[in-house]
């Protein structure tokens, strides 16, 4: 089918067919998970291929729905692909099993060891609730996606109300690539809903066994609630809120404090400071390179026009967040701070500054403010200074601008600061998330509901698998990664030694 007609013949699903479509993903479950690394690896890259040749579709389609200018979701679609073919290559070399064999010692004394092998395997169906602020990266075909389809789970996307049609033609890609390489039926599939009390109905079947969430704190939160009020809760990772703190130290500052303010103010202004990564927070130590600081930032901020928000309600949710950050105690408005709704919903940048007494005493300054709002908090000294980093709540991620001897004098900062992220960042913009093995992103509550797992990186597989341990179990039972024969020719720990060799 073509992918625009799958668009149009495309309705709204109530809750009779969406129980269709878990039962038809549980029973895809069973095929799935039992098929091999590189029949997965195939489904993937065939994904790839399909995105690929419906791009300017996509592209243009995408761009009228989400209001995002074309270049900028042509790179978006080119890091989706890459993620994709990174998930593909990890099915490929096939290690991600973490297979752990400690063999039999029968004659061990006092008592015989057994042989117990482990290995990571599939949870089942994972309801997928994608982010409209990135239509393709954190979307149909996104992390969550296509870290839960190279887990072997399928998969159940509901899909964001903001792009629509968008949304169909990705799906419409994956259901050609899953056909083409003979996926079984049901290991894909999107809902568009008619309610929102369906999209929390479904977290509560029990054939859905995990939750991936890029959202509202409230959204999220739902779906959390929904999940552990199950007979049999599951996992839900829901990716909700952070402020992403910056902290600008006294070297960096004397140095290259304009340069410093100009790279800052274009990463808040970023894709309409619609980034999850957005640095919505910025707290210095009083000082005359600060009252300069602070002059460079607001002078980077005024007059720029942005583009149209991702849609009327966001844009209504920004203006009444910048409303109240004017009529906070103790706030003053260094740039922006028009809270005027008009009809071209497009967000005036503003800075309010504050000092660091009045943040820690009224929790509005440590709310996070979608959109291009900045909150500058000035510290009185080091100590509040410490202080203000020690009250902050989990957050994706912080970052330090800094001197060499900046990081000497201020140690117990960086300190207190790993306890607050999952990506800590040094003289960088946090809004690049780059795709890679290493990268955490996720963080302690509330930045997420579980600050273990990340959502980007090959590392994201492993929200959707559970160890398995397999005790005295011959040959002929156990999965090929754990056979005495290494067929697969995977990296495992066997004994406490990580080799590739033969039992």
């Amino acid at each position: 089918m073509d992918t625009l007609d799958a668009v149009n013949h495309y309705r709204p699903k109530d809750w009779a067919a969406v129980e269709q479509d878990i039962e038809k993903a549980a029973s895809a479950f069973e095929v799935y998970r039992c098929l091999s690394n590189q029949s997965r690896e195939g489904f993937l890259r065939q994904i790839a291929i399909e995105l690929a040749n419906d791009r300017e579709k996509l592209i243009e389609t995408c761009s009228r729905e989400s209001h995002l200018p074309e270049v900028r979701l042509h790179g978006e679609l080119d890091r989706t692909l890459f993620q994709i073919q990174l998930f593909a290559d990890l099915l490929k070399e096939g290690s991600w099993v973490n297979a752990i064999i400690d063999t039999a010692i029968p004659d061990r004394t006092p008592v015989a060891k057994p042989d117990i092998r482990q290995m990571q395997v599939p949870l089942g169906p994972v309801c997928v609730y994608g982010a409209s602020n990135f239509p393709f990266a954190f979307s149909v075909a996104g992390g969550d996606t296509i870290s839960s389809l190279a887990a072997g789970c399928p998969v159940l996307y509901k899909v964001h109300p903001n792009q629509p049609q968008t949304a169909q033609l990705t799906a419409a890609c994956i259901a050609k690539a899953a056909h083409k390489t003979g996926m079984p039926d049901g290991v894909f599939a999107s809902l568009w809903l008619t309610s929102q009390a369906i999209g929390i109905k479904i977290v509560s079947h029990p054939s859905v066994k995990a939750v991936g969430f890029t959202g509202s704190y409230t959204g999220g939160m739902a779906l959390y609630e929904a999940a552990t009020r199950r007979a049999a809760p599951i996992p839900v990772y829901a990716e909700m809120s952070s402020i992403n703190p910056v902290f600008l130290l006294p070297g960096r500052l004397a140095e290259q404090g304009e340069k410093t303010a100009a790279m800052l103010a274009a990463s808040n202004l970023l894709g309409a400071g619609q980034f999850c990564t957005n640095p919505g927070l910025l707290v210095l130590i009083d000082s005359e390179d600060t009252a300069k600081f602070l002059k460079f930032y607001a002078e980077e901020l005024q007059g720029q026009s942005l583009h149209r928000m991702l849609s009327a309600g966001i844009y209504q949710a920004y203006c009444e967040g910048i409303a109240q950050l004017k009529a906070a105690k103790g706030a003053f408005v260094l740039a922006g701070g028009n809270a005027e709704v008009t009809d071209t919903e497009q967000p005036v940048p503003t800075a309010v500054q504050v000092s660091g007494s009045n943040f820690l005493s009224q929790a509005l300054f440590s709310k996070e403010y979608f959109g291009p709002a900045s909150i500058l908090v000035i510290a009185a000294n080091e100590e509040e200074f410490l202080q203000i980093a020690a009250s902050l709540s989990g957050q994706l991620t912080v970052s330090v601008w800094c001197t060499e001897e900046d990081t000497k004098n201020f140690n117990r900062l960086f300190q207190v600061l790993e306890q607050k992220a999952g990506r800590l960042i040094i003289n960088g913009a946090p809004t690049g998330v780059e795709v890679c093995h290493a990268m955490v992103h996720g963080g302690p509550f509330p930045a997420t509901t579980d600050g273990r797992s990340t959502s980007v990186g090959t590392q994201a597989i492993y929200r959707f698998t559970r160890p398995v341990s397999y005790q005295n179990y011959p040959q002929s039972l156990l999965p090929t990664a754990l056979q005495n024969k290494n067929l697969e020719s995977i990296w495992r720990h066997v004994n406490g030694q990580l080799t590739k060799a033969d039992i």
